[in-house]
C-alpha cells in the first residue's frame, strides 16, 4: 500500500543496492512517523536484496528487546547461522561493550561480504538494546568500503530519544536519509481504485493519511468499537510511547475544548506534550486540538480504565476552571467525572445548562442539571433544579417533563415550598396545561388581589410572559378549583386556565390577526413555546382551520429540524386538530400518530393524552373502533384530571363510547367536560362543543326532552351564530322535529356546514338529509343527496358512514377508482361557470325554482343550463349528475 507514492525512495534503494554490489557501503536511514510504512519499506529492501542474491540479516527492536543485552545482535547472528555462516558474539555482557568485541563483530560481517553482498536490516533502531546499538554504530563507522548495505528505521526526530545516536549517524558520509511521509489525498484515491472523490476524501480525513490506519479503515469502514480501525489506532499510540498515550487521552477527554495549552497541562506539562504532539501530528493522529476522527476519540476513551478516566476528567475540570474556561467546557468534564465536591461546581453546572440550552443541546443541559440536583445542598435548590429540568425535558419528552415536577409539587403541598421556587413551579405547571395544580401552587404562594396589591410586595406575577397576548391577565378570574385553595387568601391575577382560553371573536375580532402577527416574529425557544401554542390555538379557533394549517405545519417543521420531539408533538397535535376540524380524517390521524411517535413511550403525559384524544376521534369517525380502543387502553397520568389536555381526552373517550353503544359512559364523560370547562372559565363551544356531545348521548338514550334543553342552551351561547356550531346543532335538533320540518332544518344545517369547511360534519348532515327526503317520498332528491354524502364521506375516510349511506358499496368504489375511466372532475371542467353554478345547486337537491331564486335568473334559464350540462356530461338527467361538483363560494349556498 505504501509504495504508491515512493518512487523516489525506491530509486534510492536500488542505487544503494547497486553500490553495495560494487563495494561501496551505504547506510539507508528510513525515518517516518508511526504507521507510515517504515517496516514495509524495510521489508521491500530485504526482498529486493534477496532477489539479487545478497545475504539478508534482519532484526527488530522493541520495548522488550531493550531489556535484553545483545538481543538484537543475537537476532542478526541467528540469521547468519540460518544461512550457514557465523557471527562472533561476546559471551559476557559485562565486557560486551569493549572495543575488541565490537571490532570482532564488524570483522565477522565483513567476512560474510566476501562471497555475496550483505544487507543488514534493523527495524526500530530507537528500541534496540544499548549493547547491540554500540555494535551497530561501530559497524556503520567501519564499513565505508564494503559490499554492505545497512538499512535502519527510526521515528521522526521529536526532541526525545538518544541524541548521541542521531549525531553519530548524521556524521557518516555514506548516510542516505529516506523520509517516509503520510499518504496524500491523490494517493488515497489511487489506492481506492477510482472510488468517488468524496469517499476518498473521507477515507483520507479519517485515516489522517496514515497507511496503517487506512488499511484498517478499508477492513472496517464503519469504525466499529473494538474493530480494526480502533485496534490499529491504539497500536499506533502505543508505538508512539507513553507520553503520546497520555496526550491522546487528554485530547480525547477535552475533545477540542480548552485549546492545546490545557491538553498539555493535563498530559504532564508543556515539555512532554510538545514531543508527544509532534509524534501524533506526524502520524496523522492529531488534527489540531482533536484526534483525527470521532471514532479515534471513542477508541482512546474506551481503552482508558474507568477510574483513570474519571480522575483525568476531574483534573481537567479543575484545570479548566482555574484557567477561566467557559462553563460548558468545565461542565463537560464534571459530568464525566461525576464530581460535585467543590463549592464552585454548582454555579458552573447551572451556568453551563443555560448555555447548552441556548446552543440547542438539551441533552447536555439536562445532564448538567441532573448532576446539580445530585449535589443540591437543600430542598430549595433541588426543587429549583427539578423545575428547570422539566423545562429542558419538555423539548424532547413531555412525560419526563411532567414527572420532574412531582417532587417539587409534593413539597409545595407539604407546606415546605419556598417563594423562591413556588412561582417557577406554578408557571411550569401552567405551561404544561396542568391548570388546577398551578392554581393550587399560586394560592399557596399567597398571591394578592390585583386591585389592591400590598405596598411591600410588588413581585411580578409568575405567569407573566406565558401568553402571546398582553391582555390575557384582564380576563375575569374564576374561583379556586382545588378544595384546599378556598382556605387561602384570594389570588392576584387570573386562574392559569386563562392561558388556554381563546379570545371571543365578537369582543376581539382581530384576535386571529394579532396571533398571526405574533407568530410571524416568534422565535422558537423554551420561553416562547407556550405563547406560540396559544397563538396557534387562537388562529385555529378564531381564524379557522384553513388559516391555521400552514402555521401549524411551519412550527412542526421547525421543531422537527431542532430535534425537539416534545415541541413537535405539541405542534403536530394542533395540526391534527386543524385537519380534523376540516373533516380530513386520514390526515388528522396521520398527524396525531406522528406526534405520538416523535416522543419516547412512557407512562403517558397530559399533553400526549390530548393528542391521543384527537387520534381517537379520527379513528372513531373512520370506523376504526378497535384501533381507537387500543389508544384509549394506554395508561394516563394522575395529573390528567386537572389538565386542559384532559378535556380533549375525555371528549374523545366519550365519542368512542357513543360509537360503541355505551351511551351512559359517553354521557358521563361529556358532562364531566362541561363541568370542568365551566369551572375554569373555558366554556367556549367553538373549542369544545360539549353540549352537542351531551345532546347526542341523550338522544341515543331516548331522553329527548333533556337533549332539547342542551341544544337550546347551545343556541343561546355567544358562539351560536358560528356556521359550524349552528350546523351541528341543527342536525341534532332535526331528530326532534316532525318529518316535514326535519327536512327544512337539515337543509339549513347542510348550508351552514358547507360554509364551515368541515367536510365530515357536512357528510353527516347530507346523510341525514338524504334519509329525510327518502322518508318523505322524494327518492330522486334523496338519492342525489345520498350519493353526494357517500362520496364526501369517502373522501374524508369515514368508511362507517359510507356503509350507512350505501351498504356494500365501499369496495366497489375502491375498484372503480382504479378502472382508468375519466373522473367526474375532468368532465366538470368542460362546463361554463354559469352551468357549473346551476349544476352544483341541482346536485344538492334544489328545485329549478329554488335555483332560479338563489341565482336571480329565470326558471327557463335554469332549464337551458341543465340541458346543456346533461349534453356535455353525456347523462340523461339530474339523477346522474356527478358528485364531484363543489360549491365555489358561500353565496351559492
Amino acid at each position: 500500500m505504501v509504495l504508491v507514492q515512493l518512487d523516489a525512495e525506491l530509486d534510492l534503494l536500488e542505487t544503494a543496492l547497486d553500490a553495495a554490489e560494487a563495494g561501496r557501503s551505504t547506510l539507508l536511514l528510513a525515518e517516518g512517523a508511526v504507521g507510515c510504512g517504515k517496516s514495509e519499506f524495510l521489508e521491500t529492501a530485504a526482498v529486493r536484496a534477496a532477489c539479487r542474491g545478497a545475504l539478508v540479516l534482519r532484526a527488530f527492536g522493541d520495548e522488550t528487546e531493550r531489556q535484553r543485552p545483545l538481543g538484537v545482535l543475537g537476532q542478526l547472528a541467528h540469521g547468519a547461522r540460518t544461512a550457514g555462516a557465523e557471527l562472533p558474539l561476546p559471551r559476557d555482557p559485562e565486557t560486551a561493550g569493549h572495543l575488541e568485541h565490537r571490532q570482532a563483530f564488524a570483522a565477522g560481517v565483513h567476512r560474510l561480504t566476501v562471497h555475496n553482498p550483505v544487507v543488514v536490516c534493523v527495524d526500530d533502531l530507537h528500541h534496540v538494546d544499548d549493547l547491540s546499538r554500540r555494535h551497530l554504530l561501530h559497524l556503520v563507522r567501519g564499513s565505508r568500503m564494503a559490499r554492505l548495505l545497512l538499512v535502519y528505521t527510526t521515528p521522526l526526530p521529536t526532541g526525545g530519544g538518544d541524541p548521541l545516536l542521531g549525531t553519530d549517524l548524521l556524521r557518516q558520509p555514506h548516510l542516505v536519509r529516506v523520509r517516509l511521509e503520510r499518504l496524500r489525498r491523490d494517493a488515497v484515491r489511487v489506492l481506492l481504485g477510482g472510488r468517488a472523490g468524496a469517499d476518498a476524501d473521507r477515507m483520507h480525513r479519517t485515516s489522517g493519511g496514515n497507511p496503517l490506519l487506512l488499511r484498517a479503515l478499508l477492513q472496517d469502514p464503519r469504525c466499529r468499537p473494538a474493530g480494526h480501525y480502533a485496534q490499529a489506532l491504539l497500536a499506533c499510540l502505543r508505538r508512539c510511547g507513553p507520553d503520546a498515550g497520555q496526550l491522546a487521552a487528554a485530547v480525547a477527554v477535552l475533545d477540542g475544548h480548552g485549546g492545546p495549552g490545557l491538553a498539555a497541562e493535563l498530559a504532564g506539562g508543556p515539555g512532554t506534550a510538545a514531543r508527544a504532539t509532534a509524534a501524533l501530528t506526524a502520524a496523522g493522529l492529531l488534527d489540531g486540538a482533536r484526534l483525527c476522527h470521532p471514532a479515534a476519540r471513542d477508541a482512546v476513551l474506551a481503552d482508558l480504565d474507568p477510574g483513570d478516566r474519571r480522575t483525568l476528567q476531574r483534573r481537567a475540570a479543575r484545570l479548566a476552571h482555574a484557567a477561566g474556561a467557559p462553563a460548558p467546557v468545565v461542565a463537560a468534564q464534571l459530568i464525566g467525572a461525576r464530581h460535585t465536591a467543590e463549592d464552585w461546581v454548582l454555579p458552573v453546572l447551572r451556568s453551563a445548562a443555560g448555555q447548552f440550552l441556548a446552543d440547542g443541546a438539551p441533552e447536555l443541559a439536562a445532564a448538567c442539571l441532573e448532576l446539580a440536583h445530585e449535589a443540591g445542598p437543600d430542598e430549595a435548590h433541588r426543587a429549583d433544579v427539578r423545575i428547570r429540568l422539566a423545562t429542558v425535558a419538555a423539548r424532547t419528552d413531555p412525560a419526563a417533563a411532567e414527572t420532574h415536577l412531582a417532587s417539587p409539587l409534593e413539597a409545595a403541598r407539604a407546606g415546605t415550598g419556598e417563594r423562591s421556587w413556588l412561582g417557577a413551579l406554578a408557571r411550569t405547571l401552567a405551561a404544561q396545561g396542568r391548570v388546577e395544580e398551578s392554581a393550587e401552587v399560586l394560592t399557596r404562594l399567597g398571591r394578592r388581589p390585583a386591585a389592591a396589591p400590598a405596598s411591600d410586595d410588588r413581585r411580578p406575577d409568575p405567569l407573566d410572559g406565558l401568553s402571546a397576548f398582553p391582555r390575557w391577565a384582564a380576563a375575569e378570574p374564576e374561583r379556586p378549583a382545588h378544595p384546599s385553595a378556598a382556605q387561602r387568601p384570594v389570588r392576584e391575577g387570573v386562574h392559569p386556565a386563562a392561558l388556554w382560553a381563546v379570545p371571543d371573536r365578537d369582543r376581539e375580532p382581530g384576535a386571529a390577526h394579532a396571533a398571526e402577527l405574533y407568530l410571524r416574529g416568534a422565535a422558537l425557544t423554551d420561553d416562547t413555546v407556550t405563547p406560540v401554542v396559544q397563538a396557534l390555538r387562537v388562529v385555529l379557533h378564531a381564524g379557522g382551520a384553513e388559516q391555521a394549517l400552514p402555521w401549524c405545519e411551519a412550527f412542526a417543521a421547525r421543531a422537527e429540524q431542532r430535534g425537539a420531539g416534545g415541541w413537535y408533538a405539541a405542534f403536530a397535535g394542533l395540526l391534527a386538530r386543524a385537519r380534523l376540524r376540516l373533516g380530513d380524517l386520514d390526515a388528522a390521524a396521520g398527524a396525531a400518530a406522528g406526534a405520538l411517535a416523535a416522543v419516547p413511550e412512557r407512562g403517558g403525559s397530559a399533553l400526549l393524552c390530548g393528542v391521543a384524544g384527537t387520534l381517537v376521534r379520527a379513528y372513531t369517525a373512520m370506523g376504526r373502533l378497535d384501533e381507537a380502543a387500543g389508544v384509549l387502553s394506554r395508561p394516563v397520568p394522575d395529573s390528567l384530571a386537572g389538565s386542559v389536555h384532559g378535556l380533549a381526552y375525555l371528549r374523545a373517550r366519550g365519542q368512542h363510547a357513543l360509537a360503541t353503544s355505551r351511551f351512559h359512559a359517553a354521557l358521563g364523560d361529556f358532562l364531566d367536560v362541561g363541568r370542568r370547562t365551566k369551572a375554569w372559565s373555558l366554556d367556549q363551544p367553538r373549542v369544545l362543543p360539549w353540549r352537542l356531545d351531551v345532546a347526542a348521548a341523550l338522544l341515543r338514550l331516548g331522553e329527548t326532552h333533556q337533549a332539547d334543553r342542551f341544544l337550546a342552551d347551545q343556541m343561546a351561547t355567544r358562539d351560536a351564530h358560528d356556521p359550524w356550531l349552528r350546523g351541528m346543532t341543527l342536525r341534532l335538533r332535526a331528530e326532534l322535529c316532525d318529518p316535514r320540518e326535519r327536512q327544512d332544518v337539515l337543509a339549513t344545517a347542510v348550508d351552514e356546514l358547507r360554509r364551515s369547511g368541515d367536510r365530515y360534519q357536512l357528510a353527516l348532515a347530507l346523510a341525514d338529509f338524504s334519509e329525510a327526503l327518502l322518508a318523505l317520498g322524494e327518492p330522486a332528491r334523496g338519492g342525489m343527496v345520498g350519493r353526494r354524502a357517500w362520496h364526501l364521506a369517502r373522501e374524508c375516510g369515514a368508511d362507517t358512514l359510507c356503509e350507512r349511506i350505501l351498504p356494500g358499496h365501499v369496495q366497489e368504489a375502491a375498484a372503480a377508482a382504479d378502472d382508468g375511466q375519466p373522473s367526474g372532475a375532468d368532465l366538470v371542467a368542460t362546463l361554463s361557470e354559469s352551468e357549473k353554478r346551476v349544476a352544483m345547486l341541482a346536485v344538492y337537491g334544489h328545485t329549478n325554482r329554488e335555483i332560479a331564486l338563489k341565482l336571480y335568473i329565470t326558471v327557463s334559464t335554469v332549464e337551458q343550463h341543465l340541458t346543456r350540462v346533461y349534453r356535455k356530461l353525456d347523462i340523461s338527467g339530474r339523477a346522474e349528475l356527478p358528485v364531484d361538483l363543489q360549491l365555489a363560494a358561500a353565496e351559492f349556498a
